[in-house]
């Protein structure tokens, strides 16, 4: 009786993981396999594709300066690498390529959770999310054209996901983890003011107005400084309200009432 990865190759499946969050990486059967750069781009490149993609616009796109035939013996060569190393995980349809539908693609793993985050008609467990995934680049170092294209399309995911992460947590009564996310997705996008209203909401939620303060002059100096604007009428207006909740709260005890300000915040455009 054979084995189990003995029956996965002879019904044609893969026992594959490929990994690009953070570095590309290939496992077979649970071992890291090293793949020459070639044949690593044509595995990445297929891993990110929704649908199966023909030889011709893999090889140009793999090898954009190369003559047609040129990129086809490149594409060739790349492929039989990959067959080395793991027969099933590159599939012909015809003339197209696709990775086998039983490969574990990180990427695509976290783009599930993050449409179910975003999507407040799913229930979906946040609590063992670690955000770190979240914050991960795809494919760092990797200067091609596509790995650019796809790398921007995963940050914007991502970032819309850590702050729907801080929104479920911040829901759930849990403002440290909504504080962590909103913190990640400011990491990966400093200007981003979607982000800095969530981690705002977060410090209010815990009653640190002077934090929610602090991140919104922050807020106001590196717009000012990269984009000559301010943040939005509507930011600027919940910390104002926040902070005269407090002021409030301080002259009812001291019997005593000063005129409120908001250093430093200029109203502005979105």
């Amino acid at each position: 009786m054979g084995d189990a990865s003995t029956a996965d190759r002879q019904a044609g499946r893969t026992d594959c993981k490929v990994s690009l969050l953070g570095a590309f990486e290939l496992c077979v059967h649970g071992v890291r396999v090293d793949l020459p750069p070639a044949a690593a781009r044509l595995v990445a490149y297929l891993a990110l594709q929704v649908t199966p993609v023909s030889r011709d616009r893999a090889a140009a796109v793999l090898w954009p300066d190369a003559a047609d035939r040129k990129s086809g013996g490149c594409l060739r060569s790349a492929l039989w690498r990959v067959r080395t190393s793991s027969p099933h995980l590159v599939e012909h349809q015809v003339s197209c390529l696709r990775l086998n539908p039983s490969t574990i693609i990180d990427t695509a793993a976290l783009a599930l959770q993050v449409r179910r985050l975003i999507d407040p008609g799913v229930q979906c467990g946040v609590t063992d999310l670690d955000p770190g995934i979240l914050a991960l680049e795809l494919l760092p170092g990797w200067d091609d054209e596509w790995a650019l294209f796809e790398r921007e399309r995963l940050r914007q995911l991502s970032l819309g996901g850590l702050e729907a992460l801080s929104r479920r947590h911040l829901k759930d009564g849990r403002p440290l983890a909504a504080l962590e996310a909103a913190s990640r997705a400011i990491s990966l996008d400093p200007l981003r003011e979607s982000a800095h209203r969530a981690l705002i909401d977060a410090h209010l939620a815990e009653g640190n107005v002077c934090a929610a303060v602090r991140d919104l002059r922050s807020l106001e100096r590196i717009l000012a400084r990269e984009m000559d604007l301010a943040p939005s009428t509507e930011l600027v207006d919940r910390v104002f309200s926040a902070m005269a909740g407090r002021r409030e709260v301080a002259d009812g005890r001291t019997g005593w009432s000063a005129p409120l300000e908001l250093p430093g915040a200029r109203r502005g455009v979105r």
